[in-house]
């Protein structure tokens, strides 16, 4: 009697860990990542314990990365107010993808705020919440990425960013902390250092 052929179930991949998802996108594209390892989950309470979200209306994320930092602050959106990420790079974004299936992600450069904002209808923003590595940044990006931020926040809207001191010790980074970002917000200011996590880091308040 011949038996019947065993049918094997197809084995789902699965997706890489966030920290190695980070790490291979650091090594291919290191001007676009700003660290070898993902934002912890302690800096992410962070950002999203000094925003006022009661009230807002549009919130953008910048440079999402594997999505730790959404972890926190997507479910802090109050209803009714609309959340979007943008994210560059193609293997970030696809890990967003997988662990935020539901949100609304834009494989974008950050510059083209304005025209992501008019494709929704959106007039202005209340928050961008930022993982863009700015010490990384030449002047040319860094100023065309302030000046499409600048068309979108509303009067009094924020930028919240983050570094880490190794940051404002290199050229770019200076150039971000101590001339553009006075020159193109009317307040700035510094939280205390998160030091759980690699490396320490700061959080940034830029109001327009």
């Amino acid at each position: 009697m011949t038996k019947a052929p065993v049918r094997i179930a197809p084995v789902r991949k699965k997706p890489a860990a966030p920290g190695v998802t980070f790490l291979g996108a650091f090594l291919t594209k290191p001007g676009m990542i700003g660290a070898i390892a993902p934002s912890s989950r302690f800096l992410a309470r962070r950002i999203v314990h000094e925003l006022d979200l009661e009230g807002v209306r549009n919130v953008a994320e910048f440079g999402p990365g594997t999505g730790v930092i959404s972890d926190a602050l997507i479910p802090a959106i109050p209803r009714g107010c609309n959340y979007f990420a943008v994210e560059l790079n193609p293997a970030l974004a696809k890990a967003f993808r997988e662990r935020h299936p539901g949100a609304k992600l834009f494989e974008d450069s950050a510059a083209n705020i304005r025209a992501i904002c008019d494709r929704q209808g959106i007039a202005d923003l209340d928050y961008i919440v930022s993982g863009l590595p700015w010490a990384s940044f030449s002047r040319e990006l860094q100023v065309s990425i302030l000046e499409a931020i600048r068309t979108v926040l509303k009067p009094g809207g924020e930028l919240v960013t983050f570094g880490y001191k190794m940051g404002t010790w290199l050229p770019a980074g200076r150039r971000f902390h101590k001339e553009l970002a006075p020159k193109y917000f009317s307040r700035v200011w510094k939280s205390r250092y998160v030091w759980r996590n690699l490396p320490p880091a700061f959080v940034m308040h830029c109001v327009k």
